[in-house]
């Protein structure tokens, strides 16, 4: 019986990490709790095996067999990276643990689930070593699971998150509601957005929660979202940083590599000049483009004057934090103070309004 249950916790324990790569459809909160029922199947599954553990830390595996030994170490270093992934996966918790920010990074996360999955494939595949009879052929069929889990984790689940996932919000519920009375004068909004700053065709979908969405069913940048909500929420005026050179591809993977290209170029596209000179501070809503602002972004700082102005920062991202892009920011508008406000993951930007109100609230002139 025991060895039955040992069998099937195993399987559910695969079961919940090929779910749990499908976060792209599970969505958060299902993510989590599936994270919680894998590590009781864990705890069950280290109970099983406690005889096996013991004898690990006693040395009696010391007259194993090579391929016995190699599965130990296997096993050891699967549990290491399960320790790890778990503490990683409260870092990036926003339900369940959202006060732990230790290990906080979603990419550190991503690589810690990619190489769990492969040393889970490498454990499974040398069990079924050990016991036949067809050593070769086992031995490459482990070889080619855990790699394929590998280029799954760490290839497969960004390119569905970037092509087969629409994501869709009602416009009013996202943008209108309560309001904060700020002082005068009030701060000016500049975003940065894939729309308007991308040749898409007319029949584009929405498939990026990092960049774009679709709003009452018609397209709309993310950061262009939270732009008309601090809009409302404020009654700031806002303005777009809008190429006025060439656009970047409708294809997320190709505007990824003319970004990279651009930033490694220190490249400054032409935008439509914005002028700043009657705000006294600014909120600068922007993603993430690997680990910084887009180029286009550092044409506007370098091209105004920040002196003695206040540059609040808004960042998006599919990863975490503000990564480089507060350093380079303060770099590209010299004299301007620069404050980290939030970072706001892809997924949350359709119900971000509460957070903006919360803050923008705390520029309101005290009573």
């Amino acid at each position: 019986m025991t060895k039955r249950i040992g069998i099937a916790v195993d399987i559910l324990m695969y079961g919940l990490m090929l779910a749990q790569l499908m976060y792209v459809f599970t969505g958060n909160t299902l993510h989590e709790i599936l994270g919680i029922t894998f590590f009781v199947c864990l705890v069950i599954h280290m109970i099983i095996k406690r005889k096996w553990i013991k004898a690990l830390f006693t040395g009696k595996l010391k007259n194993a067999s090579r391929p016995q030994k190699l599965s130990a170490v296997i096993t050891c270093l699967l549990f290491l990276s399960i320790v790890m992934m778990m503490l990683s996966s409260m870092g990036v918790s926003r339900m369940i643990f959202p006060w732990f920010k230790v290990m906080g990074s979603a990419d550190l996360h991503r690589y810690l689930a990619a190489s769990t999955l492969s040393l889970s494939a490498l454990h499974g595949g040398m069990h079924f070593y050990i016991r036949t009879k067809r050593k070769k052929r086992a031995a490459v069929l482990t070889v080619l699971a855990a790699l394929a889990c590998a280029a799954a984790a760490l290839y497969g689940v960004p390119y569905i998150n970037r092509h087969f996932r629409t994501v869709e919000v009602d416009y009013s519920e996202a943008v209108h509601g309560e309001r904060a009375e700020l002082s005068s004068p009030k701060p000016l909004i500049v975003y940065f957005t894939r729309l308007g700053n991308t040749d898409f065709e007319p029949e584009v979908d929405a498939v990026s929660g990092a960049s774009l969405l679709l709003a009452d069913g018609r397209l709309m940048g993310s950061d262009q979202l939270l732009a008309d909500m601090l809009e409302d929420i404020t009654g700031c005026e806002k303005r777009a940083v809008t190429l006025t050179g060439k656009k970047y591809s409708s294809s997320y993977g190709a505007t990824v590599s003319e970004a990279i290209d651009e930033i490694r170029a220190d490249a400054r596209p032409g935008i439509e000049p914005i002028d700043i000179s009657g705000y006294d501070s600014i909120i600068l809503i922007y993603p993430l483009w690997w680990g910084t602002v887009p180029p286009a972004v550092s044409t506007f700082l370098e091209g105004n004057d920040f002196t003695g102005k206040t540059v609040y920062l808004i960042a998006t991202q599919g990863s975490s934090g503000f990564s480089s892009s507060t350093e380079d920011i303060r770099s590209q508008a010299p004299g301007a103070e620069v404050v980290e406000v939030m970072s706001i993951y892809c997924d949350d930007i359709p119900k971000a309004r509460q957070r903006l109100l919360e803050w923008a609230e705390t520029l309101s002139p005290s009573e």
